[in-house]
């Protein structure tokens, strides 16, 4: 299964919960994302599916291996985004935050690559 943006979504917010608290809870995803309690019960039920989410109701979530993996190249694009709008681009903050969230599930990897080689170089410039 390809994971569409929104599974990247869940993924990022479930690794961004297990960092604060050990583990992810379906309310703490909820309310991160901003979605219905159902939207988060069925996407963690389709993430343990693939192998990427461990979940029982009512107990916690947590990332597999994969789920991991997954979550940690989702935040990589996320941070590279940001930090191109914000530093090259002089995007707010605000702004870009919300632009790198839409940005992060479209790029090819080729793309990826250059920004983040790009940003590389102009930081040893500096």
């Amino acid at each position: 299964m390809k994971l569409t943006a929104n599974m990247e979504d869940y993924l990022e917010a479930v690794s961004f919960c297990a960092d604060e608290n050990g583990m992810a809870r379906v309310s703490d995803i909820r309310d991160m994302l901003g979605v219905k309690t159902p939207s988060v019960t069925g996407a963690m039920k389709a993430l343990a599916q693939e192998g990427y989410v461990i979940h029982a109701p009512y107990s916690g979530i947590t990332l597999t291996a994969k789920g991991r993996r997954a979550a940690e190249d989702v935040k990589k694009r996320h941070a590279i985004f940001k930090r191109f709008l914000e530093q090259v681009l002089g995007v707010n903050p605000k702004t870009a935050e919300e632009d790198a969230c839409k940005m992060e599930h479209t790029v090819s990897k080729e793309t990826m690559n250059k920004l983040h080689a790009y940003l590389h170089k102009i930081a040893g410039e500096k």
